[in-house]
C-alpha cells in the first residue's frame, strides 16, 4: 500500500510498525455547533482509510478526541473559547452543549456510515493527562511561565517547521493573520499549554492545576490522548489540511520533546470542501449540514457518494447542481444493481472472473485511497457482459466493505419532519421511562416505535434511530 506522507511530502509505502496491526488517531471535532459538510468530508476520507486498511488485512486501532474545552476561535490560542461562544449563543452551559453536539455529530456519523473509532476520549475526562505532560516538559526546559499561563517555547526545537516545510517567518505572518496577538508570547509561534484564570475571567471549565486554576490549552489534548491510548510510537495521524498548522505541528513539538524521539510515521490531511464563494466555514453564519441536505432532499449516502467520486487530497467545490448529479448516478447505479440482484440463482462464481476486479479494487485503495477510480469500476462491473450476476453482486458487495455506499439497498424512506417530532418525543418517553426504571413502559415504547417502521439503537451518545433498521 503506498500513502501520501505530510510529513515527507511524498507518496511512500506504507510500512506499520508492526506487522499486520495499525494505531491510528484521528482529530475529533470541537463539539460547539453541528458540523457541517465540510468537516464530514475529512472524517469520510479517515473512514475510508480505516476500512481500506482493515481490508487489506491490517488490525486497526483507532482512537479520536471530542474537544468540549479549551478550542479557542483562532486555532493559534488566540479568540474566544469556541465552547464557550457556543454555550452563550444557545444559552446553555458548555456540559449541555457538548453533550448536545456530540450527539448530533455522531448521529451525522451513523448517517454518513462512518465507523465510530475503537477509542473515543473527550477533553475534558483527561485533566490529569495533560497536567503530567506540562510538568514533564516543564522538567525537560521546553516551557516557560508568563502571565499566568503555562506556554511552548518553540526556540528549543531544531525543526519545528518540519510538518508544513515553510521558513518560521511565513508560519509567524499566518498566525498573525485575523488575530489580536498575545502578548505574553516571546514568540508569536509559541503556544498555551494550560492558560489559569487570566486568560478569561468568565471561563466557565477550570481545574486546579500546579500553575493556578485554569484549563488545558487545545493542542495537548490530542497529544495526551493518543499517547495514553496507543502508545509512545503510532503508525499514522489523519486531520483536515487546516490541521496542518499550527494544531499538527504543535503536536508534534510537544509530543516528541516529551517522548524523546519520532512520534508519528505517517501524516495524513484530507482536502477542503469548498463552496462557491471559498472554504467552508462556521465562522460564515449559515452553513450546511447533514440534516440541511436531507431537508433538501438529498440522502447523507448521496453526499458520500459525492465526496469519493474526488481524491481526498484534491479540493473539492459544493454546488447542489453537482450534488444533484450524484444523487442521481447513485440512484440509477442502485437500481441497476436491484435489476442485477433478481436473476443471480442458480449461477456459479468463477475465481478467476472475481479475482480479476478484485485485484483492481485492492490496486486502486492501495494507491493512495483512489476511490473515483473504485466508483468507476463499480459501472465496469456493471457493464461487463463476460462476467455473471451472482459474480457481479459479489464483486460489488466487496467493493462496498470499504465504500460503505449501501449499495445493496435501495435509498430508506427519507422521514418527514412532522414525523420526525412523533418519533423523538417517544425515545424522549422511552429513555424518561428508562431513567425511572419502568421498563414495561420502555419496552412498550420499543415496540410502538418497531409497528412505525423504526428500528431504534442505545449507544453511550444516547439513542439513534432510523426508518427501515439499522
Amino acid at each position: 500500500m503506498k500513502l501520501y506522507n505530510t510529513l515527507t511530502h511524498k507518496i511512500e509505502k506504507f510500512v506499520p510498525i508492526e506487522a499486520k496491526k495499525i494505531r491510528m488517531y484521528t482529530c475529533g471535532p470541537t463539539v460547539y455547533h453541528y458540523a457541517h459538510i465540510g468537516n464530514l468530508r475529512a472524517y469520510i476520507f479517515e473512514d475510508i482509510l480505516e476500512k481500506s486498511l482493515t481490508y487489506l488485512g491490517y488490525e486497526v486501532t483507532r482512537a479520536m478526541n471530542i474537544t468540549d474545552v479549551g478550542h479557542m476561535d483562532s486555532d493559534a490560542d488566540e479568540g474566544e473559547d469556541k465552547m464557550l461562544k457556543g454555550a452563550k449563543r444557545e444559552n446553555k452551559t458548555v456540559l449541555e452543549i457538548a453533550e448536545m453536539y456530540n450527539k448530533a455529530f455522531f448521529a451525522d456519523c451513523q448517517r454518513l456510515n462512518i465507523k465510530r473509532p475503537e477509542i473515543v476520549a473527550k477533553a475534558t475526562e483527561m485533566i490529569p493527562e495533560y497536567i503530567e505532560m506540562i510538568i514533564m516538559l516543564e522538567q525537560k526546559g521546553y516551557t516557560y511561565f508568563s502571565n499566568g499561563n503555562v506556554y511552548f517555547d518553540i526556540s528549543k526545537l531544531e525543526k519545528y517547521n518540519k510538518l508544513t516545510n515553510q521558513k518560521l517567518e511565513d508560519l509567524q505572518v499566518a498566525v498573525r493573520d485575523d488575530v489580536e496577538e498575545d502578548q505574553f508570547k516571546k514568540n508569536p509561534l509559541d503556544f498555551g499549554l494550560w492558560f489559569t484564570k487570566s486568560k478569561f475571567d468568565n471561563q466557565e471549565l477550570k481545574w486546579d492545576s500546579p500553575w493556578g486554576v485554569g484549563y488545558p490549552g487545545w493542542h495537548i489534548e490530542c497529544s495526551a490522548i493518543a499517547i495514553k491510548f496507543l502508545g509512545e510510537y503510532m503508525d499514522i495521524h489523519c486531520g483536515g489540511v487546516d490541521n496542518i498548522f499550527p494544531h499538527h505541528t504543535n503536536e508534534i513539538a510537544q509530543s516528541e520533546s516529551y517522548l524523546g524521539h519520532k512520534w508519528v510515521n505517517y501524516w495524513m490531511h484530507g482536502e477542503h470542501l469548498n463552496d462557491e464563494t471559498g472554504k467552508m466555514s462556521k465562522s460564515k453564519g449559515e452553513f450546511l449540514t447533514v440534516s440541511l441536505l436531507e431537508d433538501k432532499g438529498y440522502s447523507a449516502l448521496d453526499y458520500r457518494f459525492f465526496v469519493l467520486q474526488s481524491h481526498y487530497r484534491k479540493q473539492l467545490i459544493f454546488s447542489y447542481e453537482v450534488l444533484d448529479g450524484a444523487k442521481s448516478a447513485l440512484y440509477k447505479l442502485k437500481n441497476k444493481i436491484q435489476e442485477i440482484l433478481k436473476d443471480t440463482s442458480s449461477q456459479n462464481v468463477s475465481k478467476e472472473n472475481i479475482d480479476k476486479y478484485i485485484e483492481k479494487f485492492v490496486g486502486y485503495i492501495s494507491d493512495d485511497l483512489n476511490t473515483a477510480n473504485v466508483v468507476t469500476l463499480i459501472f465496469d462491473v456493471i457493464k461487463d457482459e463476460n462476467i455473471n450476476n451472482a459474480e457481479k453482486i459479489y464483486i460489488i458487495n466487496e467493493i462496498d466493505k470499504v465504500l460503505s455506499l449501501d449499495l445493496h439497498t435501495l435509498e430508506k424512506k427519507q422521514v418527514i419532519d412532522e414525523e420526525r417530532d412523533i418519533i423523538e418525543e417517544l425515545i424522549e418517553k422511552r429513555n424518561k421511562a428508562k431513567t425511572e426504571r419502568n421498563y414495561a413502559e420502555a419496552d412498550k415504547i420499543r415496540v410502538e416505535l418497531n409497528n412505525m417502521g423504526i428500528t431504534i439503537k442505545d449507544t453511550r451518545e444516547g439513542t439513534i434511530w432510523e426508518k427501515g433498521g439499522i
